[in-house]
């Protein structure tokens, strides 16, 4: 596979090496789809504000590239923090054809856009339903080992359909889309995940397909149930009997080992972020995060982080966290605690004191002392609305209580 990516990226980096002049993107808007199994197409919308810059909107998010590359008739796009890219060849300045590139995971997707397009969907026919409202769903249902439940939360205006899922372990970003008749279709790029959701409605049902990228599918159910809410987060990961602290030693991007037996950490509150540079929940949550603790750095709370990255080398996994603290600002640690792999049975044997590592990311919170006093695991980011202001809240009371202990 390492070696199909390479070649399809020559092809498209030397397809034009004659030419003298550089193609550039047109300044406009695209609609851009990425090809899915079962010959389903994953559509978003990106507008080119000059040639080193645009903007990928999901719903109410938008993401602000900057990194933008060309080389002879072919574009590099680069997502903020992500690994992933868009490799592309401009045919002309408002037509691209390439591929959606992950390389640590050796997945290509193939990827096109045209300019002057808006419309994120094309609606077939008139909307049939209103899907505005909760839904109590199931993924993978009655499939051993893979079934898991979620909260459909969803706005409709006219055939315009937003929203997310909710799962246990955090949230599937903003979803943007349409009812097409009585088909629900729902999709979101953010340059990590590329996620479409379809779905055949009626008043009280849904039954349907998520697809991530062109190397996963799964069927999922839901119903309407206004009052159905998610199991609390804090009681899904918690210390093995006979522990009531946890212990670490991982390097930074220096090479140094960083202990929470080092002066920095003691006699202070701190919060440990188990978390992936690849991960979008851990991106909205180390937002979060780092904005606080610029904010009340001067209280005697410390943060770090622990990053469980599936690149293949400490080089490029080092390199991913830098790009992360560069790109955020983030001024607490961020260790390197596994690469090669993201698999949370290997994160929980770096941390064997916990019954499980359920989701990245997950956060541990110790009190002055050294003891834990609350594991949240995963992360409703800013795409839950409600439930994204309710953590804050929560995060902000806990911490300015064990401060005050």
């Amino acid at each position: 596979m390492r070696l199909i990516i390479t070649c399809l990226l020559t092809v498209l980096i030397f397809s034009c090496r004659n030419e003298i002049k550089t193609k550039n993107l047109e300044v406009g808007t695209y609609r851009a789809w990425l090809t899915m199994q079962d010959n389903e197409v994953l559509p978003f919308i990106f507008e080119v504000k000059s040639s080193h810059s645009l903007h990928i909107y999901n719903a109410e998010e938008v993401i602000e590239v900057d990194e933008i590359e060309y080389k002879n008739d072919s574009v590099y796009i680069k997502a903020p923090v992500f690994e992933g890219y868009l490799v592309a060849k401009i045919s002309n300045e408002e037509t691209l054809q390439g591929y959606y590139v992950k390389e640590s995971l050796d997945r290509v997707v193939p990827f096109k856009a045209e300019g002057h397009l808006t419309n994120r969907f094309e609606v077939q026919s008139k909307s049939t339903k209103d899907v505005s409202g909760i839904w109590e769903t199931v993924f993978s249902k009655d499939i051993a080992g893979e079934e898991y439940i979620a909260k459909g939360i969803f706005e409709q205006e006219g055939d315009r359909v937003t929203g997310t899922f909710r799962t246990t372990t955090g949230d599937y970003r903003y979803l943007e889309g349409v009812m097409d008749g009585n088909e629900m279709k729902l999709s979101t790029f953010d340059g990590a995940h590329a996620f479409l959701f379809t779905a055949q409605v009626t008043d009280s049902t849904m039954v349907g397909t998520f697809y991530s990228g062109n190397h996963w599918k799964e069927p999922f159910v839901a119903k309407r149930n206004e009052s159905f809410e998610l199991p609390e987060a804090n009681d899904l990961t918690f210390l093995k009997d006979g522990y009531d602290s946890i212990e670490f030693t991982f390097p930074n991007t220096s090479d140094e080992l960083v202990s929470l037996k080092d002066d920095r950490f003691k006699g202070k509150v701190v919060i440990v972020q188990i978390m992936g540079t690849w991960c979008p929940n851990c991106l909205d949550e180390t937002k979060y995060f780092s904005e606080f603790y610029k904010n009340n750095n001067s209280k005697r709370v410390e943060f770090v982080a622990l990053a469980f990255e599936y690149v293949k080398t400490k080089a490029d996994a080092y390199s991913n966290i830098n790009r992360l603290q560069s790109r955020i600002g983030i001024e607490y640690p961020i260790l390197l605690a596994q690469y090669g792999s993201s698999d949370k049975v290997k994160a929980q044997e770096k941390l064997p004191m916990l019954n499980h590592v359920l989701s990245y990311p997950t956060s541990i919170f110790i009190d002055k002392t050294g003891k834990v006093r609350k594991i949240h695991t995963g992360f409703n980011g800013p795409a839950t609305g409600d439930k994204y202001e309710e953590f804050k809240t929560e995060f902000e009371s806990f911490v300015d209580a064990l401060l005050n202990e």
